[in-house]
């Protein structure tokens, strides 16, 4: 990895931390950042306008405080994700499962939504599914027609799955028919994006070794933008939404030639 890379890579890290610290402390200060990441003032001063300018913080007089919109750097855990939206997300899982065939190779991401995509595959036959989520891996575990492989690595605690090198090795050497992906977020500007750098670069993985890519993203998420992206939109195959989700913004994603699949109707 170049020098480059590895400054390019040590300043998200370093802007993901902040959107952290501002959110747990409520208030930072310049000279506290200073310190902690041993920059300069000039760095510092940088990455809080970069990240006000992405609606993550708000800056102060001397630091920065969390801002509405401030959210959209966090990540609720599993146990938080499973209950919101649930009706939508099994209507957008229905739609999914539907899209699975006899005899595929696919790669499920983490997520609720494909969980409950999961929960719908028992009756299909020679279906190879690729997982890095433990939770999914145990309900696919019961399906005679599904065979299951596991993505091994660092389990990601509170979310129950695997990121760091070595799954992103073992994915990396794969090719898959269909690869179903959950977002923390969709925008038309920016395409899906999650909070954590480590999930971002494992999903740019299953992006990249997939034929068709299929994003599950309930209508809330829509219209938002996260930390990282992960795919862009001119990457997305299909797009499974639910019909809350705001008409202007499925329009404009139409127009860019996505194929948007809307559960519910």
């Amino acid at each position: 990895m170049s020098d480059k890379t590895n400054d390019i890579l040590f300043a998200e890290e370093r802007r993901a931390e902040i959107v952290r610290l501002v959110n747990e402390r409520k208030k930072v200060l310049v000279p506290d950042l200073i310190e902690f990441f041993k920059v300069s003032p000039a760095t510092i001063r940088g990455d809080l306008r970069d990240l006000e300018a992405d609606g993550l913080i708000k800056r102060t007089h001397g630091g920065a405080i969390p801002s509405d919109s401030a959210k959209v750097g966090f990540e609720p855990d599993t146990a938080a994700k499973h209950v919101a939206h649930l009706a939508e997300k099994r209507l957008i899982a229905h739609k999914a499962a539907d899209m699975v065939e006899d005899g595929d190779i696919i790669i499920i991401d983490t997520g609720t939504t494909t969980l409950e995509m999961a929960r719908l595959l028992k009756d299909k036959t020679n279906v190879t599914a690729i997982v890095n989520d433990m939770e999914i891996a145990l309900c696919l575990e019961a399906f005679a027609g599904v065979n299951v492989v596991v993505i091994g690595g660092t389990l990601r605690k509170k979310f129950h799955c695997t990121v760091g090198p070595f799954a992103a090795k073992l994915l990396s050497e794969l090719n898959v028919d269909k690869a179903f992906l959950g977002t923390n977020a969709f925008s038309v500007q920016k395409g899906c994006t999650t909070p954590d750098i480590n999930q971002a670069e494992i999903k740019k993985i299953m992006v990249r070794v997939a034929s068709r890519v299929i994003v599950l993203c309930d209508g809330s998420k829509i219209g938002k933008n996260s930390f990282v992206q992960f795919v862009g939109p001119d990457e997305i195959d299909a797009f499974v939404t639910d019909d809350r989700a705001d008409r202007t913004l499925l329009a404009e994603m139409a127009e860019l030639g996505l194929e948007v699949v809307v559960a519910g109707k």
